[in-house]
């Protein structure tokens, strides 16, 4: 497979101690601290939109949240109020017909 031709750049100030640091882990990788420091940044920026872009739930919360979804409650008056709050704001959108923002 063919290696991707890097174009970014990005720049970073560190302590020196920071540096020193990066420079004996590099080695110690065998990696150029560039190549050190875009492997584990890239591995950290992955890792840390996946903990903010999906859920992990135990067996209790994973079968409440099912049972939620096909047993929903009635809705109460606070949920008929944010409805129709809601409603009034965006507007009403009908089957066939797009949806049309209140403009009062």
């Amino acid at each position: 497979m063919a290696q991707a031709l890097r174009t970014e750049r990005a720049e970073a100030r560190l302590l020196p101690e920071q540096k020193k640091r990066i420079e004996q882990a590099a080695s110690l990788r065998g990696l150029s601290i560039s190549d050190f420091i875009v492997q584990h940044a890239d591995e950290a920026a992955i890792k840390t939109i996946q903990q903010h872009t999906s859920w992990v739930l135990n067996d209790r919360d994973r079968d409440i949240f099912v049972q939620a979804l096909l047993n929903p409650p009635e809705p109460n008056a606070r949920m008929k109020a944010a409805a129709k709050r809601y409603k009034e704001r965006v507007g009403k959108q009908w089957p066939g017909r797009p949806c049309q923002p209140n403009t009062g």
